[in-house]
């Protein structure tokens, strides 16, 4: 099955997550390619899709909202997987759930939806981000997890072994609550 990873990122971290996931699912044998969401223009040959963000000010960066905005109809043909990536810190803040993030896995019917803690390097951010940060007391550093993300990509793969293309169309698979852990079958 080919997947399809995609993810907006502003300053590298969450585009890393892409990647990283991207490896995982082709090392457990799926076809997986990596394109930022204002490259994608058609799931045309594509089984799944993996959807990410990084977050800032609660939300998800426009270039994601807009991917869902644009193929909400075709991601929700396909076994879709969310994941945001923004809280930092130790605990990482903020933990609030991430609105858009929701709403994709709503709209798009998704098996999963999972956030990663990010990386802030204070010295790449914007005035506005800047401010935010301070307002969240967090310290620089980069708390993702890869440990956990190779976990969760390997679940992805795993899912997918257990179906076949034919098998990934929007009534194929049992609904549940998107978003709220793995739908199991």
């Amino acid at each position: 099955m080919t997947v399809l990873v995609t993810a907006a990122s502003r300053h590298g971290a969450t585009q890393a997550i892409s990647h990283e996931i991207a490896r995982q699912l082709r090392a457990a044998g799926h076809p997986a390619r990596v394109l930022d969401p204002e490259e994608v223009d058609t799931l045309d040959g594509v089984d799944a899709v993996v959807l990410g963000s990084a977050v800032y000010r609660g939300r998800w960066m426009p270039e994601a909202r807009n991917l869902v905005a644009r193929l909400e109809g075709h991601l929700a043909g396909r076994d879709v997987w969310i994941f945001s990536s923004g809280p930092v810190g130790e605990p990482p803040r903020p933990q609030e759930e991430v609105v858009d993030a929701v709403k994709a896995g709503q709209l798009t019917h998704a098996r999963d939806r999972h956030v990663f803690a990010g990386r802030l390097d204070v010295s790449t951010l914007s005035r506005g981000e800047r401010v935010a940060a301070r307002r969240l007391h967090a310290a620089d550093g980069d708390y993702r997890d890869w440990y956990e993300i190779r976990c969760w990509a390997t679940e992805i793969a795993r899912q997918l072994a257990t179906q076949t293309p034919t098998d990934s169309g929007p009534d194929s698979r049992p609904r549940g609550d998107p978003g709220r852990g793995p739908i199991e079958e």
